[in-house]
């Protein structure tokens, strides 16, 4: 296994840790890309890998994105990530979480965690058991906390209406045709938004079931997971794992946006190019997907209530709009126009 600063997504973070405990199974790593603006913020992720390599890359990946999303939502936090590599039987255990914590806990509040795929508010409460650097706990009366997906929900659902404004100019959604790819947590929760507001919905996930029981319930079209991002539609929503945006699916696009809540859903930054290239207006995921971080982060930080998460998240669409108006004025891509205004937000631009 090469050195983490030899791995083509390394990008100065500023500590990658590896942890294992014997005992408990607990294998993880811990990335921290910037604490410029304050602790590295971001997730764990629950997760089996192949190969142990990909979860280093998947950390280093997704902790730049927390430093960039912190950053583009005006959070006083860094950016990191964490991950727990699971077994192929996805075996958690309370012991595992502790050791976690533990983990957690040595980097002295240079890191804070909350949930991410594959962990809970529940996990989060183990995982308190032994650090205080950890957010995403149960709510208590109108305070914030909890569940984050709701909120990453509600901040994707205003930034799909933003864009539909921008690049089809129209003020409602009734009728407008969205496929969204994932129905988990934040997908599910988006799905029902945006049925709310007469969306024609197109569905998919890997677990097929699922899939079809939402779009029971929503009087959605279901697909197979390899048709949903070639179908037509006015909105192409990413939310489940990144990297689905790349040389082989982006010709495949039949879609004017491309706006959704997973993660990383540019392979390469070469793809944020394919897409200009396409004239599809692209919602940098790290901008569009704050609402989550933004409800964890008011948590940890004791600041607001569920108004003030709100409030903030309602400004998700003007971060968006400067991103489109500097790329519209500018010609270059979306996502090469938001990495340059995260970066100088924390100091590497």
């Amino acid at each position: 296994m090469s050195a983490a600063w030899d791995y083509p997504d390394f990008d100065d973070h500023e500590g990658v840790h590896l942890y294992r405990d014997a005992a408990s199974g607990l294998t993880a790593v811990i990335a921290l890309h910037s604490t410029k603006l304050g602790p590295a913020a971001g997730g764990t992720r629950f997760w089996h890998y192949a190969d142990k390599s990909d979860a280093i890359t998947d950390a280093l990946r997704l902790s730049r994105g927390m430093s960039y999303k912190n950053a583009m939502a005006d959070l006083p936090l860094g950016g990191g990530k964490a991950v727990i590599l699971a077994d192929a039987g996805r075996t958690k255990t309370p012991a595992m979480l502790q050791a976690f914590g533990r983990a957690v806990d040595s980097l002295g509040g240079h890191y804070v965690t909350a949930e991410d795929v594959g962990m809970s508010v529940a996990d989060m409460v183990v995982i308190a058991q032994q650090t205080r650097f950890v957010s995403g706990l149960p709510a208590v009366g109108a305070g914030v906390g909890g569940d984050p997906s709701p909120y990453t929900a509600m901040g994707i659902y205003l930034g799909i209406k933003a864009a539909v404004k921008r690049a089809l100019g129209k003020d409602a959604l009734k009728g407008v045709h969205v496929a969204v790819q994932g129905t988990g947590s934040v997908g599910g929760g988006l799905a029902r938004l945006l049925a709310g507001d007469g969306a024609l919905l197109t569905l998919a996930d890997v677990n097929g079931a699922r899939a079809q029981a939402l779009a029971d319930e929503l009087g959605a079209t279901c697909v197979a997971t390899d048709g949903i991002l070639s179908v037509e539609a006015d909105v192409i929503s990413p939310c489940a794992l990144g990297a689905v945006l790349n040389a082989q699916t982006i010709p495949m696009l039949k879609a004017p946006i491309v706006a959704g809540a997973a993660n990383n859903q540019l392979a390469t930054d070469e793809d944020g190019s394919r897409l200009h290239a396409r004239g599809i207006l692209f919602a940098p995921d790290y901008v569009i997907n704050a609402g989550g971080i933004i409800n964890v982060a008011l948590e940890y930080i004791g600041q607001g209530d569920r108004d003030e998460v709100e409030r903030r998240i309602r400004r998700i669409p003007e971060r968006l709009e400067q991103v489109w108006r500097e790329s519209a004025e500018t010609g270059d891509p979306a996502a090469h126009v938001a990495d340059r205004i995260a970066q100088r937000l924390i100091g590497r631009g």
